[in-house]
């Protein structure tokens, strides 16, 4: 049995870090969760050995404390949009708390990271992906015991892809869509949380950076279709014509991040394929989870069994 460690969590509340805490505290780890406000979080605390705190992360001073006396700090934090135009927020929340972390760690003491980041992160010029390989370089050169993990789309229960474009199905007869062609290999979250609680307990996790992506390779149109499948609505999937997707992005990005369905950004980001010919997850002995076997479960409408069948055998 591993021997068990105290894990400093930051992005502990978020999509994928629940389904981390979790994974976490059930492998017998000691976990404090740095959280803006852990009033908010308390949902967190039913898990033995899990604390949340109270936390400005971008404060070196309050990280450094935080970190004392723990044997690993795993960074997930990441954002998907930004306020406005520009890319201040990637940048912020990617690079600048990155070297916060990084700094705090040497302080502190501690020497193992695990750091979240994304396929083809610091390729193409959007501001995401820039500021996702500028992280992986500062990681890379700070001379720690650094691990990277390098996902696809991450799919499961309150995600950003199904959970997204369920509702728009569920009310619109037609779907315009940008970059309808870009492709995915979509990776389950408890997939990604096990990848890293096997990372924690193998010395020769050290140095890498692990791609994580499912079994099947689908565009995003074929995505958004299947979405439709499983909720039982007949829809019509539009692909817009890249001056048209590149209008769609520049209508939504004045919104502020938390409401904008689509951006300028997105669109230079989905210019590359989230795909990879590597997969972590088999090189650290896991089997990648069918989308198909989780999806229904947490979007689907009804019995739809034999439409999804038939859909499975034409895969």
């Amino acid at each position: 049995m591993a021997k068990s460690k105290k894990v400093i969590v930051l992005g502990g509340t978020g999509f994928v870090g629940r389904s981390l805490v979790h994974a976490l505290s059930a492998a017998d780890h000691r976990v404090d969760v740095l959280s803006r406000n852990r009033e908010l979080q308390r949902e967190l605390g039913v898990f033995p050995d899990v604390r949340i705190y109270s936390t400005d992360v971008y404060d070196v001073n309050a990280l450094t404390e935080r970190f004392k006396g723990a044997d690993v700090v795993i960074n997930l934090v990441g954002v998907l949009q930004n306020n406005g135009f520009g890319g201040a927020d990637f940048e912020r929340a990617h690079v600048t708390l990155t070297e916060t972390v990084i700094a705090a760690m040497r302080q502190a003491g501690v020497k193992r990271l695990l750091q979240m980041s994304s396929l083809r992160a610091g390729e193409g010029d959007s501001h995401y992906l820039r500021s996702r390989g500028q992280a992986q370089e500062k990681v890379r050169t700070s001379g720690l015991d650094w691990t990277l993990f390098a996902p696809s789309v991450i799919f499961g229960p309150g995600d950003g892809l199904f959970c997204r474009f369920a509702p728009l199905l569920k009310i619109a007869p037609v779907l315009p869509l940008a970059r309808a062609s870009a492709k995915f290999q979509p990776v389950y979250v408890k997939d990604v949380a096990a990848a890293f609680i096997a990372a924690l307990g193998r010395a020769d996790s050290v140095g890498k950076i692990y791609p994580l992506v499912g079994p099947k390779t689908y565009t995003l149109a074929e995505l958004v279709r299947y979405t439709a499948l499983v909720l039982g609505v007949k829809r019509l999937v539009l692909p817009l014509p890249n001056v048209l997707g590149r209008l769609q992005g520049l209508i939504f990005d004045p919104l502020p991040a938390g409401l904008k369905p689509f951006s300028s950004d997105n669109f230079k980001s989905l210019a590359l394929d989230s795909v990879s010919d590597r997969n972590g997850l088999t090189e650290l002995g896991i089997q990648a989870t069918p989308l198909e076997l989780i999806v229904p479960d947490y979007i689907g409408a009804g019995d739809h069994q034999r439409q999804l069948d038939s859909y499975r055998g034409q895969r």
